[in-house]
C-alpha cells in the first residue's frame, strides 16, 4: 500500500495535476504518516531531478536577462551570505549548538540549503549525526517557506521582480525558490532561479576556503548544472529554430520540479523532526526569520533592486 501511494504521488506530480506547493504538501503528508520504502533511492533521485529540472527551465529564459540579473544578484548574494554566516555562528555560540552543526546550519541558510551542507560536510569532517541534524533543520524550514512566502509577497504587494529577488535571497533550497517563484509568476520565476543559482555558486569558494583553513583533502564538488542552465538560456536566445522543443523542455522542467518537491517532502519523517532537537532548530528558525525579514524590508524599501 505504501509503495502504491508513493507511485501515485509521483504520477500526479509528473502529470501536472499537483502544483509544486501541492506536490510538496502531498510528499510531507506521505513522509509523516507512513514509512518510506525507498528513502535513500528517492533522496538520490531528487538531487539529480532537481538539477535536470533547473537546466530544462533554462530553455525558457533569455540569456541577456539571465546575465543582467545574475550580475546584480551575485553582489546581493555575497552581502547576504556574509551577513547570514556571521549571524548564524553567533546564534550557534549563544545557543550552545555544537560547532560544526551550527556552521552547517548557517551555511545551509546562507548559501543553498542541503546542497551547501552536502558540499561542506566532508571538508569539515562532519559526523553523520551533524549532517542529519543540519539537513533536517534546513529541509523542514525550506518546506515551510514554499507555502508562506507567496502569501507574504501578495500581502506586501510585491512585484514579481521583487518577489523573485526576495525568494532567491531568503529561501534555503533551489527547489523551494523555484517552486515559490513559479507560483508567483513567470517573471518571478526567471528572477528567482537566476539569482538563486548565483547564490549557489558561492558553494565553491566557501568550500575551498574551509578546506584550506582545515587543511582538508576532501574533494570539492562543483555545481556544473549551473553551466548547463546558462547554455540552455544561450540556446533559447540565439538558436531560434527549436522554440517548440525549448517550450516542451521548459514545461518538463516545471513538471520535474513538482516531482522533486514530492520526493523531498516524502523524505521528511517524524524521526527527522525528532532528531533535529530544540537548539539547532531554534538557531535555524531565528537565523531564517532575521535573513527573511531584513531582505524583505531592504527590497520593499528599494535599498536592493534589479
Amino acid at each position: 500500500m505504501t509503495k502504491n501511494l508513493f507511485f501515485v504521488g509521483i504520477i500526479l506530480a509528473a502529470s501536472g495535476v499537483l502544483s509544486p506547493p501541492m506536490a510538496l504538501a502531498a510528499g510531507l503528508a506521505y513522509g509523516l504518516t507512513v514509512v518510506h520504502p525507498w528513502h535513500l533511492d528517492a533522496k538520490r533521485l531528487s538531487k539529480f531531478l532537481l538539477q535536470a529540472s533547473v537546466v530544462c527551465l533554462g530553455f525558457g529564459m533569455n540569456l541577456s536577462q539571465v546575465v543582467r540579473v545574475g550580475r546584480s544578484g551575485f553582489l546581493y548574494t555575497a552581502i547576504g551570505i556574509s551577513f547570514a554566516m556571521a549571524l548564524g555562528m553567533l546564534l550557534a555560540r549563544f545557543l550552545h549548538v555544537e560547532k560544526i552543526q551550527g556552521f552547517l546550519i548557517s551555511a545551509g541558510t546562507a548559501i543553498c540549503g542541503g546542497s551547501a551542507i552536502a558540499a561542506l560536510g566532508p571538508v569539515t569532517n562532519a559526523s553523520e549525526e551533524a549532517m542529519a541534524v543540519s539537513m533536517g533543520t534546513v529541509f523542514v524550514l525550506n518546506s515551510i517557506a514554499l507555502f508562506i512566502f507567496p502569501a507574504i509577497g501578495s500581502m506586501m504587494h510585491l512585484s514579481q521582480t521583487q518577489f523573485g529577488l526576495w525568494a532567491a535571497l531568503a529561501i534555503h533550497d533551489t527547489s523551494s525558490v523555484v517552486g515559490a517563484a513559479a507560483k508567483y509568476g513567470a517573471v518571478a520565476l526567471t528572477i528567482g532561479t537566476t539569482v538563486k543559482l548565483a547564490r549557489a555558486l558561492w558553494i565553491v569558494p566557501v568550500s575551498l576556503g574551509v578546506a584550506m583553513v582545515r587543511r582538508s583533502g576532501a574533494r570539492v564538488h562543483l555545481p556544473w548544472f549551473i553551466l548547463w542552465f546558462c547554455l540552455a538560456a544561450v540556446a533559447n536566445s540565439y538558436i531560434p529554430w527549436f522554440h517548440a522543443e525549448y517550450a516542451t523542455l521548459a514545461k518538463l522542467g516545471r513538471l520535474g520540479l513538482a516531482v522533486t518537491l514530492f520526493l523531498i517532502g516524502a523524505g521528511i519523517s517524524r524521526q527527522t523532526i525528532r532528531e533535529v532537537g530544540a537548539r539547532p532548530m531554534i538557531q535555524g528558525v531565528l537565523l531564517w526569520v532575521v535573513v527573511g525579514t531584513v531582505s524583505l524590508l531592504a527590497i520593499a524599501k528599494g535599498w536592493i533592486h534589479l
